[in-house]
């Protein structure tokens, strides 16, 4: 095993991409939710998204969310956003970091936003300008990163190549999704040598899905190649509505847990945010799949 990192960066998605996928919540429990999520000690939130309520009605009340949220000191929180017009929302409402994404599938793409991944990527020129233009900064998350449902596997090139356009047109961050959970170690190796051989000094983020079970070793192979930031949802919340077999994205408990008995500081709570986990679980209304949920930490005793 190579030397590890002292300290990673987790950015809690449970508010957005975990509940998007779950039957609509009430607002006043994902506000809830949210403001828990921030007396954790997680560093950073992905608090909403801004998307037609057609689309994903379970973030149809993303403005009367964030309003009602108090923002906790030392905590950034950022807003995803499919367009120019979801930006703007984001940017109204006072978001200064915005995610967009972009599939490394065409057809994955196109079940999303019903276009092709290089249509997107002209679109997503213009949205970084804008975004600079009001002073936010612009991450672009590539999903199916490391396979996609329709297509099957995805050539570590062509995400690579995906990379070199969106930092040429201004990307602040990049982010690798493995949208339904088919990233293993090797592969995880094999996207960001390729990355890292064209862009070495690209900061990149990764969000896992543990759909097949391999979400905590493809974070700990990361790890080993020097990756410090990563996604991951509380509970285990989460999922993609426009993929097949998605299941939930890797639980921070889960994730906090290896970390911290690993030596590796997340700045995070695990007793807090284990409560907030079976919060996530009561207003959701279904048993979560976190395992450190179930069991407790390893240090609890019966």
């Amino acid at each position: 095993m190579g030397e590890l990192p002292a300290k990673v960066s987790i950015r809690e998605v449970g508010p957005r991409d975990g509940l998007q996928n779950e039957d609509p919540v009430p607002t006043g429990a994902k506000i809830k939710l949210l403001d828990a999520l921030s007396a954790t000690g997680v560093g950073r939130i992905e608090a909403v998204s801004f998307v037609h309520p057609k689309a994903i009605p379970q973030m149809a009340d993303a403005d009367e969310v964030w309003a009602g949220a108090t923002p906790a000191d030392g905590v950034r929180y950022s807003a995803l956003v499919p367009n120019s017009r979801g930006a703007r929302r984001a940017l109204a409402a006072g978001f200064t970091e915005v995610e967009v994404v972009v599939s490394a599938s065409d057809t994955h793409n196109r079940r999303n936003v019903n276009r092709s991944t290089a249509e997107s990527l002209d679109d997503i020129a213009g949205l970084i300008a804008l975004l600079h233009d009001a002073g936010a900064t612009a991450e672009v998350i590539v999903a199916t990163s490391f396979g996609c449902p329709y297509e099957g596997d995805v050539d570590p090139a062509r995400v690579a190549g995906i990379v070199d356009r969106v930092l040429a047109d201004g990307a602040d961050r990049i982010a690798f999704g493995d949208t339904t959970g088919m990233g293993t170690p090797r592969r995880v190796r094999e996207l960001v040598s390729a990355v890292r051989e064209r862009q070495p000094d690209a900061p990149l983020l990764l969000h896992f899905h543990n759909t097949r079970g391999t979400a905590l070793a493809n974070l700990l192979t990361a790890l080993e190649l020097g990756v410090t930031e990563f996604d991951a949802s509380v509970g285990g919340l989460g999922g993609c509505p426009y993929a097949p077999g998605a299941s939930g994205n890797v639980a921070t408990e889960e994730v906090v847990h290896m970390l911290h008995d690993m030596g590796v500081d997340t700045g995070i709570d695990l007793d807090r945010l284990i409560e907030v986990a079976e919060y996530a679980e009561e207003i959701v209304g279904r048993q979560l799949p976190s395992g450190v949920l179930r069991a407790g930490p390893r240090t609890r005793l019966g």
